[in-house]
């Protein structure tokens, strides 16, 4: 395995490495094909044979030549005509076995470098992904991953074998003739400048090309969700979003165009530089036969070993151009997977301790962090990452719920409710204090320990593009039929998924379009149902419902909270008077904090908001 990429880096080292492409990738690569190394030593043993057989085939017809000339048996000609047919077959099992090889050496790796990528990218903070181009960091896992790809499937073969086939026939080229190999051999910088330049050109194209791409798959992923095209129908203007998406489109046009074109004329060349050179052999070669110096077969041998001498220079130059822009997509995957997580799960992280769980908060101050810290530039489409960020939102937030309490949040919007509410399933992780369950540090639990304990409804109820099984299912896999059915009653659901055709086996839509949304509200507390958690953080659930679906929601959120601690974020104050505490947000701090009657009998900032809502419903009525 090492002689490899010990191959594959000398390949390399004929030009500059491009500017921007980092001198260790290489390495990188070389460490996700270690543990493919029994099936690179095995290629490596059929590569070195292949070459062998190569170079052997024109000796051979060089000794027919000469036995022909000489006037020897026919039975040494009929002979060396025979092992010359098995080489030929011999050599054409070889290449299937080592084709065979580098496929799987080339799929296998492909397949560890995208599950390392999608497990990295499930480590990513929440905040990552609202700044990320989904699109972007889709084209890392497809396009990219796949341009890698060919560095394995076809460029680790095609060099490898050159690299032996070059060696063996320079050397039996000069064992027959050193005057007609260093003749042929004047011609060989044509080969090597061109390659100095043009791999440098190549992976400056790829990389733009990949940036493109990548902003297709966004614009594309945008615009044909459900939201997006809805969007767009009522703004936008169809001609403009097809000439921005043209205007992509034409420019990897012309990148391809021109790729075709630099690689096509860069083999023209070299082609034809071949072709003079064998020409110089046959005059030379000729010239010394017809003196005497050399045997006929033997100049017929050189001109076959030119071919095999400058056809893998032919294809190591470009093997050169291949891999530059082949390390490029890997250094765009790479580039992912150096993104470092901000929130990491403890060597000896521990379990909520059984039983009923409380909830803490325990002078908690929190500032959302700087962009840089978690994103890339590439993958939001910007040249530079937003360094604004650290600026505390919350300041010493403090409250306790036992359990099965519900605490209520309640506020002006953008006071920091959400905020507090999504430090508790560690979204985020606080900057000072503490968040707790039954007076456990959630930084101190596991994360499978932790989604186990806490359940979060939000105001969107998202749901995947499948049926309405699958979607139940994702909380509890393995789930039985009476246990979704069961679920689906408390959620107030289950006559109208009796109803439906296709039952529980319906496709709901891209996150759920095809449900209004009171159903599809009621269809995540159903799976919030399934997944039995201590806990609930209820964020606004019914805040963008009609009367009547609030309502539906409303009671299934009773059989939800049932037992249940919970945290419920409220914007209509009528659906929290209830609350065993009320804390009333404001800026980042807990201005109020009591019961529903004790903070109205205080007069404050709750008995104002209360009241502007009592005014306003009655009127909206």
């Amino acid at each position: 395995m090492d002689n490899t990429w010990t191959l594959m880096n000398s390949a390399m080292k004929s030009a500059d490495v491009p500017k921007g492409l980092h001198k260790g990738t290489l390495r990188r690569v070389a460490r996700f094909a270690r543990p493919h190394w029994r099936r690179l030593l095995i290629f490596l043993v059929l590569t070195v044979v292949s070459a062998v057989l190569a170079v052997s085939t024109p000796v051979l017809a060089g000794k027919v030549v000469d036995a022909i000339v000489g006037g020897h048996d026919v039975a040494l000609v009929v002979w060396l005509a025979v092992v010359i047919a098995a080489l030929a077959l011999i050599d054409a099992g070889l290449g299937l076995a080592e084709r065979a090889q580098s496929s799987r050496i080339g799929e296998g790796i492909i397949l560890d470098l995208r599950l390392a990528v999608y497990r990295h990218v499930q480590r990513m903070p929440v905040a990552f992904f609202t700044r990320t181009r989904t699109g972007a960091l889709v084209s890392r896992l497809n396009n990219d991953v796949i341009g890698a790809q060919r560095t394995f499937t076809a460029t680790l073969s095609g060099l490898v074998t050159n690299v032996i086939q070059l060696a063996l026939s320079l050397v039996v080229m000069v064992t027959l003739s050193w005057q007609v190999t260093l003749l042929a051999l004047v011609l060989l910088p044509v080969f090597i400048l061109p390659t100095r330049r043009l791999g440098r050109r190549m992976a400056a194209l790829q990389r733009e090309a990949g940036g493109l791409n990548a902003s297709m798959t966004t614009q594309m992923t945008e615009r044909f969700s459900a939201p997006g095209a809805t969007l767009v129908k009522l703004f936008g203007d169809p001609e403009r979003e097809a000439g921005e998406f043209g205007a992509r489109a034409g420019r990897v046009r012309d990148i391809g165009v021109r790729t075709a074109m630099l690689t096509r004329w860069f083999l023209t060349s070299l082609t034809t530089v071949s072709a003079l050179a064998q020409a110089l052999v046959y005059g030379l070669g000729g010239y010394l036969a017809l003196t005497g110096a050399l045997a006929p077969g033997t100049v017929v041998a050189l001109a076959l070993l030119l071919t095999r001498l400058y056809s893998p220079l032919t294809a190591l130059a470009n093997v050169r151009v291949d891999v530059m822009t082949a390390l490029v997509s890997f250094e765009r995957v790479f580039e992912v997977l150096d993104l470092k997580p901000m929130i990491e799960e403890k060597p000896d992280a521990r379990r909520v301790p059984e039983g009923p769980v409380s909830v803490e908060f325990s002078d908690v101050r929190f500032g959302y962090p700087a962009a840089d810290r978690y994103s890339l530039a590439s993958l939001e489409d910007v040249s530079t990452l937003d360094h604004r960020g650290g600026e505390e939102v919350l300041h010493g937030i403090s409250f306790r719920a036992e359990p099965g309490q519900m605490v209520a949040l309640v506020g002006s919007s953008g006071a920091g409710k959400s905020t507090i509410a999504s430090l508790l399933p560690r979204l985020y992780d606080v900057d000072a204090g503490s968040v707790r369950l039954s007076d456990v540090d959630v930084r101190e639990l596991s994360f499978a320990s932790l989604r186990e304990t806490v359940g979060v409804v939000t105001q969107d109820g998202h749901l995947f593009h499948d049926t309405i099984r699958a979607n139940l299912e994702y909380a509890r896999p393995g789930v039985t039929d009476d246990e979704i059915w069961s679920a689906l009653e408390k959620a107030r659901l289950a006559e109208l998924i009796r109803e439906l055709p296709d039952g529980l086996e319906t496709v709901v839509g891209e996150r759920g379009y095809r449900l209004s949304g009171g159903e599809r509200q009621r269809l995540t507390i159903a799976r919030l149902l399934l997944a039995q958690p201590k806990v609930v953080v209820l964020d606004e659930a019914t805040a963008h419902l009609d009367s009547q679906s609030e309502a539906a929601v409303g009671e299934a959120l009773t059989d939800a909270l049932d037992g249940r601690t919970a945290l419920v974020i409220a914007h209509r104050l009528s659906t929290v008077r209830a609350a065993d505490q009320i804390l009333v947000i404001e800026h980042g701090e807990i201005v109020e904090r009591g019961t529903h009657e004790e903070l109205l009998a205080r007069e404050g900032r709750y008995a104002s908001l209360y009241l502007t809502q009592f005014s306003e419903e009655p009127a909206a009525a």
